[in-house]
């Protein structure tokens, strides 16, 4: 066991079995009872309350978590062992609450008011059924206009159309909105500003629920105000909300890698630097590489065919990815006709027989499919 800020981990963090439904609290202490019940609330979950022992064949079993009061932990002596037990107690002075989860088989003591945020945490997973985080990719151009924003947009509306639950992240707040990109700029729905305070958790699903849904995904992009910055920390609240929802989700970077942007690369998966095959560009997409690959572990090079200046150095696909030292995803084939496509209103990537789409559902067919998450 080992103790972290008041909690106490027996064997680390209880996996889900992607059970929905509020946790099972046991205890007669009324000031712990509603301190339980206040961060079921907080997490957006509606539990069941038990005076007495477990209820065997009834919540004691079906519950995805159980909140033990250290106070009746002695009448669940002798009871049915099962997963996802927390007790629960305040008195951090206490050496004989071990010995009691021991008995009762708990995966974890907690003791309150320290551990309040990882509860509220553990019992909102529960809560959403939580199972295998989304596949994230994050898309980020070597130079200006490399078309970023347009293959991360395809990669969303082609793995939409292939039945995956998708979400596309605009954290490029100067990259003119990825709603305006998709025809959704006046589509229903929260912008970034609306997160901007967001601290601690934000609910999966009503993330899901208050995006935009455009071309069978989800969208969360800039409005049209003057607000260019997030917080870091609404930044991670987000993302991570994002990515417990399962499937695939497409963030697409700026080049700038400041505090916000390092929090979103942390919790991608796979990175995608798009370089066209020019020398210029080589070079300023290895400053990108090394300010984006300390915190970004895995990145692969996107060379855009038909974006190079021909004459002036332009270079073959392998050649760009061997001078930044980074394995090569593959050449994205240049697509006559976007912008008309787009103004009536088809986005990248929208037309399933197009180089594009055929480009990116490639790229998703060779993803390994025990890396993708819930909802594919």
């Amino acid at each position: 066991m080992k103790i972290v800020g008041g909690l106490i981990s027996q064997c680390g963090a209880a996996p889900t079995d992607g059970r929905q439904g509020g946790p099972l609290i046991l205890t007669e202490d009324v000031d712990l009872l509603d301190d339980l019940l206040r961060l079921c609330a907080a997490a957006g979950a509606r539990p069941e309350v038990h005076h007495g022992g477990p209820d065997r064949g009834g919540g004691w079993d079906s519950a995805p978590l159980v909140l033990v009061g250290d106070d009746a932990a002695e009448r669940l002596r002798g009871a049915v062992r099962r997963r996802g037990v927390v007790l629960v107690g305040r008195d951090q002075d206490d050496p004989g609450v071990w010995q009691r989860a021991v008995e009762i088989g708990a995966d974890h003591v907690l003791l309150l008011p320290d551990g309040e945020q990882w509860l509220v945490e553990r019992i909102a997973d529960v809560a959403e059924g939580v199972g295998r985080p989304a596949l994230t990719v994050g898309v980020i151009g070597g130079r200006g206009g490399a078309g970023a924003s347009t293959l991360a947009c395809a990669l969303a509306v082609t793995a939409a159309r292939a039945g995956r639950r998708t979400m596309l992240v605009d954290a490029d707040p100067l990259g003119g909105g990825l709603d305006v990109l998709l025809g959704g700029e006046t589509a229903e729905g929260l912008r970034w500003p609306a997160f901007a305070a967001s601290r601690g958790r934000v609910g999966g699903g009503a993330l899901e629920e208050s995006l935009p849904e455009l071309h069978a995904l989800r969208v969360l992009s800039w409005d049209r105000g003057d607000m260019v910055t997030v917080a870091p920390e609404a930044v991670r609240a987000v993302v991570s909300a994002a990515r417990r929802r399962g499937g695939v989700v497409v963030v697409d970077l700026p080049r700038r890698v400041d505090e916000a942007v390092a929090e979103a690369l942390t919790q991608v998966d796979l990175g995608l630097l798009v370089v066209p095959p020019e020398l210029r560009a080589v070079a300023g997409a290895r400053r990108v590489a090394s300010a984006a690959g300390p915190v970004l572990r895995d990145v692969r090079v996107a060379v855009p065919a038909g974006v190079g200046a021909p004459g002036l150095g332009t270079l073959d696909p392998e050649e760009v990815a061997g001078l930044l030292g980074l394995p090569l995803a593959g050449e994205v084939p240049w697509e006559a006709g976007l912008r008309a496509a787009q103004a009536a209103g088809v986005p990248p990537g929208g037309t399933a027989r197009g180089p594009l789409a055929r480009f990116c559902a490639a790229f998703w067919d060779r993803v390994p499919a025990d890396t993708l998450g819930g909802g594919v």
